[in-house]
């Protein structure tokens, strides 16, 4: 098929593992369900103050989207805190550190995107907040 429309009733939504008490982050995979052959693309939910891993990457390119919400991304070393509204985005070089944060009241949604796709070669790092 040429193209494929992905709507948000067919997403599934994967709670990622976290501590008790702790607000979730939830990932809905879009790689596969969009038909992706060389790159790599995730929807992701933020429950107000959740934090994802202060990790990096070293050949893949970040983009990060924000549906809703405010994404708190610290970047760099050592890291910088920039606020990204809704509407806007943020690339990350290869082999620069992130770590995505809701600092929000209300659910957090971003729309990630990696080139070349990298899943297993994060380097996870000591966290910033």
């Amino acid at each position: 098929m040429p193209y494929r429309v992905v709507n948000p009733a067919d997403l599934d939504w994967i709670t990622r593992p976290h501590e008790a008490g702790e607000p979730a982050r939830h990932v809905a995979e879009l790689s596969e369900v969009a038909g992706f052959a060389d790159t790599r693309a995730n929807v992701w939910r933020y429950e107000p103050g959740a934090k994802g891993r202060r990790h990096r990457h070293p050949t893949q390119e970040e983009t990060f989207v924000v549906l809703s919400g405010t994404l708190s991304m610290y970047v760099g070393d050592p890291p910088k805190r920039e606020d990204i509204p809704a509407g806007a985005l943020v690339t990350v070089t290869p082999g620069t550190p992130l770590q995505a944060v809701n600092h929000g009241d209300d659910d957090l949604l971003v729309y990630a995107y990696g080139y070349p796709p990298e899943t297993e070669n994060a380097e996870i790092l000591d966290s910033a907040v």
